[in-house]
């Protein structure tokens, strides 16, 4: 994500806007605020979109097929004489966004919901049943592009599928049928209830996306909630009691508490509470959360700092019907460290020398926007933190350094250019180009470098944007090695324009757009856009690059370019590039783990070709056994689980439960397993730095050489 911060004034649309909007009945029906922040879209989109289409029927069939898909993707609840008879609505939307009358999506949501009652009551008839495992039959786990059913017995036959294939991935785990039985209308009934108990303002939200993607993948509406999430993920920080919250049965539990939090320092607070009442202060009453999205928790539990807030715990060891217990905690300022900039040092041997690789993860390019606007000292930035980790790394007298920016999706445009800077002395880092053809070129804010030794850049596909655009620079300069495989693909600039400037009142009602204004450039004349940053030395992936990346959406913007601008190179890479790469083959070809990663890489890409998966009991076994003694045979204990809930994977260690369903206890336990096991690809990118360290000190020495020869007579 790339993003400006657009400061609105909204006077010229301010009579067109305020009209007496229509007030709606029962919930969730749209709002005069809904009708508001349309109308408010449709003008900004319209005079500062980077290139969008004008609102009319064609444009409005489209969101009418986006707003089908963003409900039922997987075509599992819609039946297709449901989409024919609102087949008035596919030209009609583009008239009800401009006039800011609502009803028509709202009503397309209400057939939804009652296609989602009428199946759970068909689900509860299949799951009393049973299954005939010996019958050769398959499952079509993706059903986003097949036809809608045509009829409801088709769609219970989709659905029986469905069902049969949980119940085998279950059943292969060890599973007796009466607790698959359990499992299954526990994870359904949660599932469906899910899926309707959408507020006015989430059903509003769902709409306003598929119209702003219908534009192009990176606009989006964000209401309230998701608008003040987006400001915490930017500032790293927050107001409320520091715990992390999950969803599990009916309850919003307390999966991990942030160290030095008020949760964690009452000692009144354990991971695994169910939170069931919240209350405002010690003399207000308690508001009965049962049953509640976490989404919906949260702010109750967020508030004013200082301020307080009670809750009604059920403690994790307690029964339903057990004690309660009420904590009154006050809030206070939490900073979310796990989001910030980190700083290790990975050690490697290279011909018996010890080498130092300093090693920054950078989660985002995140900045206080608001108070580095209101000059509140020094705030808080994803520069800001690299400095200083630099600093420690040079205490420690590293040999190298590397940017680990893998899934870092991006942020900040300034936090991108800024931290350039800290490796390239000055000089400029992307152009941008808006849509009438005007550039600008964003240069480094200040001369000299935190770090100028040898540096490398680690990416993947989830590596997007602000990660571009720094990966890019850096390859462009010459100055460090990009290592990993080809990013994401985003080459575009959003604006974030806070719709609240329309009228402004104590809280949030309109939320925000994020709007697309601008393409950006590498230095070099190329776009990121569709094609990404290609790596100097490529790592193997597990991640799909048809099903994920800018190349995987229908109507992404297309590659294109500009004339370069000029640019002093910061160093030679090119040249190293070659016996980098050699030493790189050599070395994982001798690395069993790195060996075990290339297969799994090539069996995910047998599974995803497969479009059926079997239904038949032995086959699926056969399938398991084989992939158990390949794992054996690479003396490997397991395969861990692909994590798609929805693939059918039949990988060995597939126990056939969401994450929601596992032991709390075992789930923390694996995700601590998994943060403590061998990251591979970092640590061979540490050797491929260790390489270059040593080819650089070697041509350095041969250059000093070369000099005193020079100077002799």
């Amino acid at each position: 994500m790339m993003l400006h911060r657009l400061n609105w004034f909204f006077a010229l649309f301010a009579v067109s806007l305020f009209f007496a909007a229509p007030a709606f009945a029962e919930s969730p029906r749209p709002t005069q605020a809904h009708a508001k922040a349309a109308i408010a879209t449709v003008q900004l989109l319209s005079h500062y979109h980077y290139q969008a289409p004008p609102l009319d029927d064609a444009l409005s069939a489209q969101i009418f097929d986006r707003y089908l898909k963003a409900l039922d993707p997987g075509h599992l609840f819609f039946l297709q004489s449901d989409i024919n008879n609102f087949s008035w609505a596919r030209t009609t939307l583009d008239d009800a966004i401009l006039e800011g009358r609502l009803e028509t999506p709202f009503l397309i949501f209400d057939r939804y919901a009652e296609r989602v009652k009428k199946m759970q009551g068909i689900i509860q008839e299949l799951l009393a049943g049973n299954f005939n495992f010996t019958i050769d039959e398959s499952f079509e786990p993706d059903r986003s592009e097949v036809p809608w059913s045509a009829s409801d017995n088709e769609l219970r036959e989709v659905w029986r599928k469905r069902i049969k294939n949980d119940w085998l991935r279950l059943r292969l785990a060890g599973n007796d049928d009466n607790s698959i039985r359990r499992t299954l209308l526990k994870r359904y009934g949660h599932a469906l209830n899910r899926s309707v108990k959408l507020s006015s303002d989430d059903v509003f939200q769902v709409f306003m996306n598929a119209w702003a993607s219908a534009l192009e993948p990176h606009t989006n509406y964000l209401g309230p909630r998701a608008a003040e999430d987006f400001a915490i993920s930017m500032k790293l920080s927050l107001v409320g009691i520091g715990a992390m919250l999950q969803e599990r049965d009916d309850y919003v539990i307390v999966r991990e508490l942030v160290p030095g939090g008020p949760a964690q320092r009452s000692g009144k607070v354990n991971t695994g509470d169910r939170i069931v009442g919240i209350a405002q202060g010690e003399k207000t009453p308690m508001v009965d959360v049962t049953g509640w999205r976490v989404d919906e928790v949260v702010p109750l539990i967020r508030g004013k700092h200082n301020s307080i807030v009670v809750l009604d715990i059920l403690p994790v060891d307690a029964l339903p019907d057990g004690a309660h217990r009420r904590v009154a905690l006050v809030r206070d300022t939490i900073r979310l460290e796990n989001q910030a900039a980190s700083g290790s040092i990975q050690e490697i041997r290279d011909n018996g020398q010890l080498r130092k690789i300093g090693v920054i993860k950078l989660p985002s390019f995140y900045q206080d926007t608001d108070a580095r606007r209101k000059s509140l000292g020094q705030f808080r930035s994803a520069t800001i933190d690299v400095t200083r980790i630099i600093g420690e790394f040079k205490r420690d007298k590293i040999d190298a350094m590397l940017i680990d920016l893998r899934n870092n999706a991006g942020g900040s445009l300034d936090e991108a250019v800024s931290l350039t800077g800290l490796f390239i002395d000055s000089g400029p880092v992307v152009i941008q180009q808006n849509a009438r053809g005007q550039t600008r070129v964003e240069r480094i804010p200040t001369s000299g470098m935190a770090w100028d030794g040898p540096l490398g850049v680690l990416i993947n596909r989830a590596s997007a944007s602000a990660s571009e655009i720094f990966a890019g620079a850096i390859q462009d300069y010459g100055r460090g090695i990009v290592i990993g495989e080809d990013s994401f693909g985003k080459g575009t600039v959003q604006t974030l324009i806070d719709l609240d400037e329309l009228e402004p009142a104590p809280q949030r009602r309109y939320g925000e757009l994020k709007m697309t204004i601008a393409q950006f450039f590498r230095i070099s004349g190329s776009t990121t856009q569709l094609r990404g940053v290609s790596p100097d030395i490529t790592l193997p992936s597990l991640i799909d690059p048809k099903s994920f990346g800018e190349s995987s959406y229908d109507n992404a913007l297309p590659w294109t370019h500009i004339s370069p601008v000029e640019f002093r190179s910061a160093g030679s890479i090119a040249s190293l590039l070659p016996t980098l790469a050699l030493h790189h083959e050599q070395r994982v070809a001798q690395d069993k783990d790195f060996l075990q990663l290339k297969e799994k890489v090539a069996e995910l890409k047998t599974l995803r070709e497969q479009k059926t998966i079997s239904l038949k009991e032995s086959t699926r076994r056969a399938e398991r056994d084989r992939l158990e003694t390949q794992a054996k045979v690479r003396g490997k204990k397991n395969i861990e689980p692909s994590g798609d809930e929805e693939s059918g994977d039949t990988e060995v260690g597939d126990d056939g439960l969401l994450a929601s369903e596992r032991s709390l206890s075992n789930e923390l336990a694996a995700e601590k397993a998994r943060k403590a096991a061998r990251d591979i690809l970092l640590v061979e990118s540490a050797n491929i730095l260790g390489d270059m360290v040593t080819l650089l000190r070697a041509n350095s020495s041969s250059e000093i050489v070369q000099r005193e020869k020079a100077r002799k007579p």
